[in-house]
């Protein structure tokens, strides 16, 4: 990193999310100060904040808001240095039912942090957090940055809008911008929409057959301190400015091998049945995903911190703390 984050004035969208506390943790931990954009709620509630110690917690400035609400994103992002998006609804089976909600949240939530920051004096960088999903299934592998964009479902597509948006703000109003791409993220903290949590969760609840989507895709699969990293890596980077950066392991694995491993993980081995319903469409699915991570090694000095085998331990281990039966299974690969 060429650049210090100690001290910087942060914000962060998406802050009350999977990986948005993650990333909200590591900034206060190295020294940021930090305003957090919570999605607005009549319970007042902070999302996976509330999960963070009680001493990194009192260090942030919760925001309550709206990212759809440009004059409520105007107001976060005043006076701010750093300014991380992360805010998006990323469930992708609902995105076949629900469309215009992520056209609405990822393309016109991106579109208010462009505004709000394009005459900005106080900016340094924004880091845009896009996706893997908007390669679609790889063309080639390892995936660069070069492999085409392909809107294979809604969410994707919405994705793609809001990485062209952004795009267009740095290359019309010079808007000081990364766009980080990160694989499929896991660990401590993520819902069972995801397949991780989803097979853990019934591993753990000892069912007597597993039931999933399908589970001949592969995945490069991110632990979330490594993503989170990766992250604040590339926001300190002023060569990575305007340009599209991957964050990825360089290894793939499909979703039976990482059941397999959790299920010895968990000591509890069962058949897989796999469900019409938790499938994609056919022309939806994403087959295989594998990053290629050469730009940002080249770029900067992160690597992967934990080791994916590592990591599912680490997911298993909090998994194990909160009532799996509150945490859903209906995850659709």
């Amino acid at each position: 990193m060429n650049e210090s984050i100690a001290g910087k004035l942060v914000s962060v969208t998406g802050a009350d999310g999977f990986i948005g506390s993650h990333l909200v943790q590591l900034l206060v931990e190295k020294g940021a100060k930090v305003r957090a954009l919570v999605y607005y709620n009549s319970w007042n509630e902070i999302g996976w904040l509330k999960e963070l110690p009680q001493d990194i917690l009192k260090k942030v400035e919760v925001f309550h808001g709206d990212i759809r609400d440009r004059s409520r994103v105007v107001e976060f992002v005043q006076n701010q240095e750093y300014v991380f998006h992360l805010s998006s609804l990323i469930a992708i089976p609902y995105s076949y039912v629900a469309a215009e909600s992520y056209v609405q949240t990822n393309v016109i939530g991106a579109l208010n942090i462009a505004e709000a920051l394009k005459n900005s004096k106080s900016l340094k960088r924004l880091l845009h957090v896009s996706t893997s999903e908007v390669y679609g299934t790889a063309q080639y592998v390892p995936i660069d940055e070069k492999h085409p964009l392909v809107g294979q479902s809604p969410y994707s597509a919405s994705k793609i809008a809001a990485d062209k948006m952004i795009e267009s703000y740095h290359r019309s109003f010079s808007l000081p911008v990364v766009t980080a791409r990160p694989f499929n993220t896991f660990g401590p903290r993520q819902t069972s929409r995801a397949v991780i949590p989803t097979i853990a969760t019934q591993l753990l609840a000892k069912v007597p057959i597993l039931k999933l989507g399908a589970t001949t895709p592969t995945r490069d699969f991110n632990y979330v301190t490594d993503t989170a990293d990766g992250m604040l890596s590339l926001a300190l980077c002023g060569a990575a400015e305007g340009r599209t950066v991957n964050i990825g392991t360089g290894e793939e694995w499909s979703i039976a091998e990482t059941a397999k491993l959790l299920m010895q993980i968990t000591g509890h081995e069962v058949e897989i049945v796999c469900e019409n319903e938790r499938i994609r469409p056919e022309k939806s699915e994403v087959n295989r995903l594998l990053s290629d991570n050469t730009l940002i090694t080249d770029l900067t000095s992160w690597k992967r911190q934990v080791s994916f085998q590592v990591g599912l331990r680490n997911t298993v281990d909090w998994l194990t703390t909160v009532k799996c039966d509150n945490l859903n299974t209906s995850y659709m690969i």
